[in-house]
């Protein structure tokens, strides 16, 4: 029996955009991007993610607040109700397994963060070598206990905010929490580029050095700035649902891309300017926050104070994005199921906290387990956290490409095209560039980097 109580909606435009914009603003823009950038050359890099953030990430990002809005239902019902009776409704679930599978390890990395929080409150850095603070990271994400419990205490925070609805909950939260990041961002801004030497990190970032631009770097701007924007796992399909008829979606769409474009920009420039004023190497990786940044907290004066920040900065910001991933499922078995939000939440909640206890543990009692994964042309051996970020990675382009489909293809123009303007409330006037992005360009450009990361192309 599907649930029939009336569905809730954001209250107007900022609590869209703070919601939208938390969702697509998460450990991607602040951990990954910075990363990636520092691998793959700075500066030109940037200018390649920007535009493909122009080529596909609005595009599809309108085409999930247009199946959203259209249906007013979650992202299995929108298919559902747009496409009735033929085998659309698969792109929905793709995208809600999709978004259960990311949350169980999403709340694990979140957890890490908590646990970097108190180790700032409690200055645990002070005094560590560059090799014990990479030796303590690895010791704490083996350990059997400490990561679960972190993660418990951020999915129930988390399941706390999506249990209230989307008005008093999720709508109210992320109008609280946008600022706080918005701030504390600034301030690392500011305290980074100030910094002595930081204008050669800040050369980094504004000149372009186009000879290091390779075909892997432009694949990986790409395959980032579809990831970034939380498209391809339902969550803006669900936030699509809850935008009133009335919104302009193409602004709004362009709005959040913006934002979330924003944040990823200011991170770099939080990071790299320090990064180079204390003679560290750009390109560390995946360890660029919790193992680069404590060492060049503890260079930097009132290191503490800025490490505080900056782990608080992480923590708000995958937390307004968990709350997104959480509420796409929740969303699901609410009006699918027939539970109310109460049942939903919790039982969401817990069993994808349950599986991502037992993933936690691929970082150590289960370490020994490797599981095949295709990748990059050949099957490489994974751990099973590992695998399942792996997998996440590839159903992602799938969905979003599914999407965009159907929207080009699959949806009546007419009713894409009412849906946009508002039933012709506000002008689109780039609806034919909007067309072609998203019928040809958006769907080659996502199967291009989904088929070159499993085959392995381009190398």
């Amino acid at each position: 029996m599907v649930n029939q109580i009336k569905r809730e909606n954001f209250s107007g435009k900022l609590g869209i955009i703070a919601a939208a914009a938390g969702s697509a603003i998460g450990l991607g823009n602040i951990w990954k991007f910075p990363y990636i950038t520092g691998v793959y050359g700075g500066s030109a890099f940037i200018l390649v993610y920007l535009f493909c953030i122009a080529l596909i990430g609005i595009p599809v990002m309108l085409s999930e607040f247009i199946v959203g809005r259209n249906a007013q239902k979650n992202a299995v019902g929108s298919f559902k109700k747009i496409a009735p009776g033929t085998p659309w409704f698969f792109t929905g679930f793709i995208g809600v397994i999709a978004a259960y599978v990311i949350l169980s390890f999403y709340g694990i990395v979140a957890g890490w963060t908590l646990q970097y929080v108190f180790l700032a409150i409690t200055n645990q850095f002070s005094g560590l070598t560059p090799d014990q603070i990479g030796g303590n990271f690895g010791a704490f994400i083996s350990k059997p206990g400490l990561p679960i419990f972190w993660q418990v205490i951020f999915m129930a925070v988390t399941a706390s905010v999506v249990i209230g609805g989307v008005k008093k909950g999720i709508e109210r939260f992320s109008k609280i929490l946008m600022p706080i990041l918005l701030v504390i961002i600034i301030i690392l801004v500011f305290r980074s580029v100030t910094l002595k030497g930081a204008s050669k990190g800040l050369e980094f970032l504004l000149k372009p050095d186009f000879s290091k631009l390779t075909v892997p770097a432009i694949l990986s701007a790409l395959g980032h700035a579809f990831f970034s924007l939380s498209l391809g796992m339902g969550t803006m399909i669900t936030y699509g649902s809850y935008i009133k008829k009335d919104e302009n979606l193409g602004q709004t769409a362009i709005q959040v891309t913006i934002a979330d474009t924003l944040i990823a920009l200011l991170a770099g420039f939080a990071i790299f300017p320090a990064v180079f004023a204390f003679g560290i190497e750009p390109s560390a990786g995946p360890g660029l926050v919790f193992v680069t940044l404590p060492n060049v907290f503890n260079q930097m004066p009132f290191g503490a104070f800025f490490a505080l920040l900056f782990f608080v900065l992480l923590a708000v910001a995958a937390l307004t994005s968990s709350i997104s991933i959480l509420e796409c499922v929740v969303a699901y078995t609410d009006e699918e199921l027939g539970w109310d939000r109460k049942k939903s939440t919790v039982v969401v909640a817990l069993t994808i906290t349950i599986l991502g206890a037992i993933l936690s543990q691929g970082n150590g009692i289960l370490s020994s387990l490797k599981i095949p994964f295709l990748i990059g042309g050949k099957f490489e051996m994974m751990n099973i956290f590992d695998w399942f970020i792996t997998l996440s990675d590839q159903m992602l382009p799938v969905g979003g490409l599914l999407i965009a489909l159907f929207v080009g293809w699959g949806m009546k123009q007419q009713m894409v095209k009412d849906e946009v303007t508002s039933n012709g409330k506000f002008s689109f006037r780039l609806y034919p560039i909007f067309n072609v992005l998203v019928k040809v360009v958006a769907p080659a450009a996502i199967a291009l980097v989904f088929l070159s990361s499993i085959f392995g192309w381009f190398k």
